[in-house]
């Protein structure tokens, strides 16, 4: 790959990406489609518009490379084809290609990769900034500021003929682009799925341990996260995508393999040693006995004496690096302080300083800035980000809808799934990912806590995606435990259709958005046990917290404290909390749902009003007095 090719390219590609993103396509987990297919029924626009829509991670591959975020946004990009709307996507920090000189990364340019779910996808081929942020923790110039790549960009736009742009995430950008959009004339909207903006972390969690209260003008951000070098990345992407564009994935992956057992063969040469010794593995579970083997059939009549008895010890030990991780019992205030903490959030020691401020002035420069969940909208706002420039946008999804019709249509809708008299175990169920901001280490914790009277009448399933190998050990014992891999949208849909789980569990240690799990949960008329971090306080209504709803949807504990959890546990195998029909779940969830079909509408009204807005301030710029007042202040 050279540097002389234009910086927009125009022709298809191969679509490629690293590691797991090349397995994913490789294995056929995504084919690229060039239509949408039709929705029978769905709304069509009159006025369709040209939309463009700024991501990092690969659209095709949905939930599966950037989570939740990639969901939403992929889904959003289809529902706009499907209304009729041209849907640009654009990612950056993940695609690099070197250039004639050898370890050199190339420039700037975007190319097209693909036409997915009747949406055309291009790459910002070799940003400065790598994605996802945790690359680029240590290079926070290039983040606040990247000239070049937000001029490419905003001439990439204008090419395109876009209406408005829409900004799911900017990670892989520098915090200018909006900036250089709006001065392109193309209103702007921001939607918040983390707190990247003002946290190179993004999720406001210290360490990945503990909620980041005060981030001591920058001071603290210095030992967050492990030091990464950008520029090595950077060419080490470089070669390995280019080797992917030339030789396809698997030859690729036969020469990147070779090369890293280059060196170490050479030095087993210099040795005078040919191979390395053959060392067998030990510590499979099928080389592990059974300590109560000898006894057959044979329960025993010790159990109340044998205060191990409910255990099985399957002999399985935990490496050096699967030893559990730390976390921080978070405040009992910590929303409250994070929103009180204004004069904080400007202080400004250092470049982590200086880039929390850039990505205030970011968001101040778009047209509009909407959030998943109101806590995350006043988040920014007490950052520094205008209240009038923010809207609280509810979340709809496809899967969403589906999980709702099969609750609703399931013959059990309006009956209590639980009782302290049923003859079966109470089921509890942990879905997402072993992330330690996700707190599935605040459940393993809890589980000992547990009496063996109550844990014998539980059932929890854990559905985590990660290395859950650690977990599987540690929770071996506790015959009551069941751990899974990650989930798909295929088992939700048959989880609330079947009622294979009765109570929800949700102990994050980090101040979540929206999460989609919480929603899935109440979509499924499913009662949930909940953090109080974060967005889902503009969800969870308590027990006795409404008259119309005396039952709830959820309840919440302190994040981080494991107690507390299997204590709410406790109560609900006791009866002391009564879990609610999926009906009564929904009635006292329906409030803060939003359908697939009409969250599409409403993002699609929001467009429209940012266009009228931009209309009024550039007629105001060109003739002053003609436009008197902002329309998007004025709610038009």
């Amino acid at each position: 790959m050279t540097n002389n090719r234009p910086e927009i390219e125009g022709r298809t590609g191969p679509s490629r990406g690293g590691g797991e993103r090349a397995q994913a396509l490789g294995n056929g987990m995504v084919q690229a489609r060039a239509g949408s297919g039709g929705a029978p029924g769905w709304r069509k626009s009159d006025r369709p518009l040209r939309v463009a829509i700024i991501g990092w991670a690969w659209l095709a591959l949905q939930g599966r490379e950037g989570s939740g975020y990639n969901l939403n946004c992929s889904e959003l990009a289809r529902g706009l084809a499907l209304s009729g709307h041209e849907v640009v996507y654009l990612q950056s920090g993940m695609t690099f290609g070197a250039a004639l000189t050898p370890g050199i990364v190339g420039a700037p340019r975007i190319r097209h990769r693909e036409d997915w779910g009747g949406v055309r996808c291009f790459d910002l081929v070799n940003s400065p900034n790598l994605s996802p942020a945790f690359w680029n923790f240590s290079n926070m110039e290039r983040e606040v500021r990247d000239e070049r790549s937000a001029a490419l960009v905003a001439r990439f736009l204008r090419e395109q003929r876009i209406d408005v742009v829409h900004v799911h995430s900017q990670e892989g950008y520098g915090l200018d682009l909006i900036a250089a959009i709006r001065g392109a004339g193309i209103p702007v909207v921001v939607t918040l799925h983390n707190y990247w903006f003002v946290c190179p972390q993004v999720d406001l969690l210290y360490k990945e341990r503990e909620v980041c209260l005060d981030y001591e003008g920058g001071k603290r951000c210095e030992d967050c996260l492990p030091r990464q070098d950008a520029a090595r990345l950077r060419r080490a992407r470089a070669i390995g995508d280019t080797l992917e564009y030339t030789l396809g994935f698997y030859r690729a992956d036969v020469v990147r393999k070779a090369v890293y057992g280059l060196k170490p063969s050479l030095k087993s040469l210099l040795k005078g040693r040919i191979s390395a010794k053959f060392r067998p593995r030990h510590g499979t579970p099928e080389a592990i006995a059974d300590p109560e083997l000898s006894r057959g059939f044979d329960i025993g009549t010790d159990r109340a004496d044998d205060p191990k008895t409910g255990l099985i010890d399957h002999g399985l030990k935990l490496e050096v690096a699967e030893e559990p991780q730390d976390y921080a019992l978070a405040p009992e205030d910590a929303n409250q302080r994070m929103l009180g903490g204004a004069s904080r959030h400007l202080v400004v020691l250092n470049n982590y300083g200086r880039r929390r401020r850039a990505g205030v002035e970011a968001l101040n420069a778009a047209s509009l800035v909407t959030a998943p969940s109101d806590y995350l909208r006043r988040v920014h706002v007490a950052m520094g980000v205008p209240a009038e420039r923010t809207r609280w946008v509810r979340l709809g999804q496809p899967h969403f809808d589906q999980i709702h019709r099969a609750a609703k249509r399931s013959p059990f809708y309006g009956e209590r799934p639980w009782t302290p008299a049923s003859r079966r175990p109470l089921r509890f169920c942990f879905m997402g990912t072993t992330r330690p901001n996700k707190g599935l280490e605040v459940l393993a914790r809890a589980i000992p806590l547990l009496s063996r009277e109550v844990r014998e009448r539980c059932h929890i399933s854990i559905h985590a995606a990660g290395l859950d190998w650690a977990f599987r050990k540690r929770l071996s014992l506790y015959p009551q435990v069941s751990v899974f891999g990650a989930y798909d949208l295929y088992q939700l849909i048959s989880k609330a259709a079947t009622g294979e789980y009765d109570v929800g569990i949700l102990p994050h240690i980090w101040l979540e958005n929206s999460p989609l799990v919480l929603l899935e949960n109440l979509h499924a008329g499913r009662f949930v046990l909940c953090s109080r971090l974060g967005g889902p306080v503009d969800w969870v209504v308590e027990p006795g917290r409404s008259a119309e709803h005396p039952l709830g949807n959820g309840v919440l504990f302190r994040g981080g404290d494991e107690g507390a959890l299997a204590g709410l546990v406790e109560r609900c195998v006791r009866g002391d909390v009564v879990i609610p029909s999926a009906q009564e779940v929904h009635a006292a969830s329906l409030p803060g749902l939003q359908s697939y079909p009409g969250h599409v509408a409403e993002v699609e009204g929001l467009y429209r009003e940012v266009m009228v807005a931009q209309r009024g301030a550039a007629a105001a710029k060109a003739e002053p007095g003609a436009a008197s007042q902002d329309p998007l202040a004025a709610g038009v």
